[in-house]
């Protein structure tokens, strides 16, 4: 279900974040998901660096998202994308499970806007657990929104 990001994994991330439902629950996306120029230009920087964990989320043998562990503020946080059609199935919870073997730093952190129940729901069932809340200006709304810092520390 987890293998490494390949460069020919990025036309799937990046049809992933065409999905206007995806950007507005996500919230905290890139001022235009539609820049493909800015988007290869963010990976490229993601995977030339050794400090960021990326994993390419597999189903039934099609791309169907990442996650990525990455140096936020001092603290190592994570992220996750899946195509909106797989929402719902349990493959984020599955797929947020195996990668948290991967990234053994605790604690480890997220963060969630705080109106997304599906993605709040998987970092609960992974063991998150909220200790905080922030808002900041998110391009996916194009609006100040809510978000919960979560953190792991099993």
């Amino acid at each position: 279900m987890l293998r490494d990001v390949v460069l020919d994994d990025l036309p799937a991330f990046f049809d992933c974040m065409q999905d206007p439902e995806a950007i507005r629950m996500a919230a905290f996306t890139p001022e235009d998901p539609a820049d493909r120029e800015a988007f290869d230009a963010h990976w490229a920087r993601i995977l030339d660096d050794p400090a960021v964990v990326n994993r390419t989320v597999v189903f039934d043998g099609e791309v169907i998202g990442w996650l990525g562990a990455f140096d936020f503020e001092g603290r190592r946080e994570v992220t996750y994308w899946l195509a909106r059609p797989y929402w719902g199935k349990g493959l984020a919870t599955q797929a947020l499970t195996e990668f948290l073997r991967v990234v053994p730093e605790r604690p480890v952190y997220a963060r969630a806007a705080t109106d997304n129940v599906g993605s709040l729901r998987v970092l609960e069932k992974t063991g998150f657990v909220v200790v905080g809340e922030d808002s900041g200006y998110a391009a996916g709304r194009g609006a100040e929104t809510a978000e919960f810092l979560l953190e792991l520390v099993r």
